[in-house]
This record gives structure tokens, C-alpha cells and sequence, in this order.
């Protein structure tokens, strides 16, 4: 099967972020879902320095067609001045669960 869905990850500093951006792509219709999984812990380098914080990730479905969206969305709602937005393309998925996604986004 080739599919026109991806999967979107980025990271939030707290829920309530987390909750704005993700109700803000799903109202737009620019995500069929979006997945909120909050306590990780993101060890990085940011300015010369190694950083620990804690982060929730987002999980965003969603079609090729509304990466630019989603991205701009993200970057406009969002309070870090460089956030992580990655688009990762699924190959393979349950059919009626990929029609969904596109349903949802049109």
C-alpha cells in the first residue's frame, strides 16, 4: 500500500501546551489525531550545553499535504524558538485506519 499519511513528532515543555497545540491542529482539521504522552525526559545540547528537561511529545496523524500547516501551526503556538518538528512517512497501516486519517484532514 502507499500511503499518504504521516506521523508528526514534537515536543512540549508542560500539558498545557501540549493541549493548545494539539486542540488547535484537530479544530483546523490539520491533524485526524493527536496523541499526547507527557513525562519524558529530553537530555540535549542546546548552546554549548548539555540540557535535561521535561518534555511531553505529540504524536500528530495526519497527510502529506499538511505538513507546511502543522509546521507553521506549531511554530506559531508554540514557545520554544526552535522546536522540534519531524515527519516521519508510514508505509503501512490497517487500510481503514489510513482512509481515516485522510477523511479527517479533508
Amino acid at each position: 500500500m502507499n500511503s499518504n499519511s504521516i506521523v508528526i513528532l514534537t515536543t512540549c515543555p508542560d500539558i498545557e501546551t501540549s493541549k493548545i497545540i494539539s486542540n488547535s491542529l484537530v479544530e483546523h482539521r490539520l491533524a485526524a489525531c493527536v496523541n499526547i504522552i507527557p513525562g519524558l525526559e529530553s537530555i540535549y545540547l542546546w548552546e554549548g550545553h548539555v540540557r535535561n528537561d521535561s518534555e511531553s511529545l505529540l504524536i500528530i496523524k495526519t497527510s502529506k499535504d499538511k505538513y507546511d500547516a502543522i509546521e507553521s501551526m506549531i511554530k506559531t503556538l508554540h514557545p520554544y524558538e526552535l522546536p522540534e518538528v519531524i515527519s516521519v512517512q508510514i508505509d503501512n497501516g490497517f487500510d481503514k485506519y489510513l482512509d481515516w486519517i485522510d477523511k479527517s484532514v479533508q
